[in-house]
């Protein structure tokens, strides 16, 4: 793993893009130029402008917001909702399906009223909807869908006040349906309905035997939390009928995963769903949806496989399987054709943002150059080590392997129990580099590596700090260990040449990305550049549109990040079409009920107390006190001064 400058003169942007597997999980809309920056293309490879990531990035600290920036590139979510809905078109075109596509996107996935608000406007031409699983989501999507022709689903559990809200919608001539997740909530529904005098739409979730892989495969199966069990769906059809309300049942839902990897799984779950289907509409409800949730994945690490973080199928693969299960199933007794639904949100939005900041310093692992002479002392332990040195070459590559790590370890007890002093222990740590750092450009130059030597590799990395917080802006590497790829935004044009993990800002041992996604596998350690002076260096997160805002926490109190949101124009020019400045420190404190007030009155006291004291002059009070002042309208991330 670890560089060799002197092999890296040919390095090409070829060599980066490739080294990095940006077309693999770019999908066309990421890659590198002649310069070296990264370059995104919202509509698609070879379908217009391009913009650099690199000169964004710098606009926007011209513009005086610092690093940490979620940017959110707004043509890339139209290209998204088109590809899927076009896609569906084109399959049912040519599979002779009599029905639609109708996709809606679930708000849980970003609730940000920029991201609603952007897909409504693209999703306007296909009649795109939103699904929402409470109260205040029901309130934001009925306030943001200005199109009656597409669909509003309400998931989750209901109460009486949220199901009102959703017969309003019902008057108001949405296409709003419950869908009933637990048996008792269709007592709920009827008996409000009535009240209101509205006619309900309806849905019934079912609880397929069908398991997706992955991580959420409890989100189906008889344990899942929610949806009916068979049973229970034919308790609410008997209910339906004896209420005379059958005919307002119209749609069925599953859901079977997120991010399901395997077509396979895909595949299964709709073929039986389209089995329940078809006997609701056996047993006389007036059919016309079958909503088969999410699932359709994202390729995070680009290798195509049934992997966690990737997906072993296209969109076109996705859309032609859950149409053919349909077509499969219901034409065998002739039943009309639903109207197809998905909730589509991680595939929808993930593209869409990219996390970008900047290195505020490195932990090295590049050794001090090694000492002409050793200092006179009374252990053999630095002689061993550079005998070690001296001997490492292709034939005693293993026994030099085993010896550094046993010097190493020889070495800390030696200074635990005092018989060597710091500055020994400092300089044996440094020896042991140098050994570890030979061994490992030695073995890049072996057929055949001994099995221990590959640990070595593991052992050679610097840290690099990066202004940001883990907890708040990528969640899902620490709670799920999710995989998101992570590139230098410049300079790709040079060869990285320093193994590298990513250690945030927070004082956490778990706020670091020390899994990065591979063709093969996942992989423990990055390629980066050496800092320069003078110049800072910015890394950007990708695919990290779905999830991670809403999921954030305060952890070390390190607030939202600035948002800046793009729109490429046809020019190959750009214009930020929204720009939200992050939480203040005065933010982030009333968000955990500090009373900003209060804690200004008490630094007062503090300061005053100080002068009386002798600790402080009166003019130095005031010095403080605006110090403070300027503390709590700053950015919660580091600024540069």
């Amino acid at each position: 793993m670890w560089r060799d400058p002197e092999k890296t003169k040919n390095w090409t942007v070829k060599n980066a893009a490739e080294h990095y597997g940006i077309g693999k999980w770019g999908a066309d809309y990421f890659s590198v130029s002649k310069n070296g920056d990264i370059v995104v293309t919202p509509l698609g490879k070879d379908k217009g402008p391009q913009i650099s990531l690199h000169e964004i990035a710098s606009e926007i600290e011209d513009r005086g917001l610092s690093m940490p920036v979620i940017l959110r590139v707004e043509n890339i979510l139209g290209s998204q909702i088109k590809l899927l809905h076009e896609t569906f078109r084109n399959v049912i075109k040519e599979t002779g399906y009599t029905g639609e596509f109708k996709g809606v996107f679930p708000i849980k996935v970003n609730q940000q009223e920029q991201v609603i608000e952007t897909i409504t406007k693209y999703g306007k031409k296909y009649n795109h909807g939103l699904e929402a699983g409470s109260k205040p989501e029901l309130i934001a999507a009925i306030s943001m869908l200005d199109n009656r022709d597409a669909y509003l689903i309400c998931n989750g559990y209901k109460d009486e006040e949220f199901i009102d809200l959703g017969l309003h919608a019902v008057k108001m001539g949405f296409n709003c349906y419950f869908v009933v997740e637990v048996p008792g909530e269709i007592n709920v529904i009827l008996e409000r309905a009535k009240k209101m005098g509205v006619k309900p739409l309806l849905g019934l979730r079912t609880k397929l035997t069908t398991q997706a892989e992955g991580q959420w495969s409890e989100s189906g199966g008889d344990n899942s939390v929610f949806g009916l069990t068979i049973s229970q769906m034919i308790d609410v059809i008997d209910k339906l009928k004896e209420e005379n309300m059958l005919d307002c049942l119209h749609l069925l839902h599953y859901h079977i995963g997120s991010q399901i990897a395997n077509i396979r799984d895909i595949r299964a779950g709709a073929m039986e769903a389209c089995r329940v289907y078809e006997e609701m509409v056996k047993e006389g409800a007036n059919m016309k949806i079958i909503d088969f949730g999410g699932g359709l994945a994202v390729d995070y690490d680009g290798s195509n496989t049934n992997y966690h973080s990737s997906r072993n199928y296209s969109t076109e693969e996705y859309c032609y399987d859950i149409v053919e299960s349909i077509i499969t199933v219901l034409d065998k007794n002739n039943i009309p054709h639903p109207t197809i639904i998905t909730e589509s949100g991680r595939a929808t939005v993930a593209y869409y943002s990219v996390l970008l900041f900047n290195i505020l310093d490195v932990s090295s692992f590049t050794p001090h150059p090694l000492p002409e002479k050793l200092p006179e002392t009374t252990n053999d332990l630095l002689e061993n080590l550079m005998a070690t040195y001296d001997m490492v070459a292709p034939k005693t590559i293993q026994e030099c392997c085993n010896d550094v790590l046993f010097y190493r370890n020889q070495s800390r007890q030696l200074f635990k129990h005092g018989q060597i002093s710091l500055r020994e222990k400092a300089l044996a740590e440094n020896i042991v580099r140098h050994i570890l750092i030979k061994i490992s450009k030695l073995a890049t130059t072996l057929k055949h590596v001994p099995k221990d030597v590959h640990y070595i590799d593991k052992l050679l990395f610097d840290i690099y700090y990066g202004n940001f917080s883990l907890f708040q802006s990528l969640p899902d590497v620490w709670a799920i260990n999710q995989i998101f790829p992570v590139v230098p935004i410049h300079r790709l044009n040079e060869a990285p040449t320093q193994p590298a993990i990513i250690s945030d800002i927070t004082c956490d041992c778990d706020g670091k990305i020390d899994n990065f996604p591979d063709i093969e596998h996942d992989k423990s350690l990055l390629m980066l550049h050496e800092l320069k002076e003078d110049e800072e260096y910015y890394l950007g997160v990708f695919l990290v549109g779905a999830y991670q805002e809403t999921l954030g926490d305060l952890h070390n109190l390190f607030g939202d990040t600035h948002v800046v949101s793009v729109y490429v124009n046809d020019d190959g020019t750009y214009q930020v079409s929204q720009e939200l400045e992050g939480d203040s420190v005065s933010d982030v404190l009333s968000y955990v009920e500090y009373d900003i007030k209060a804690m200004k009155n008490r630094l007062k006291q503090l300061a005053e107390d100080s002068i009386t004291n002798g600790f402080i002059t009166a003019k130095e009070r005031k010095k403080i006190l605006d110090s403070f002042e300027e503390g709590l309208r700053g950015y919660t991330y580091y600024e540069k001064e």
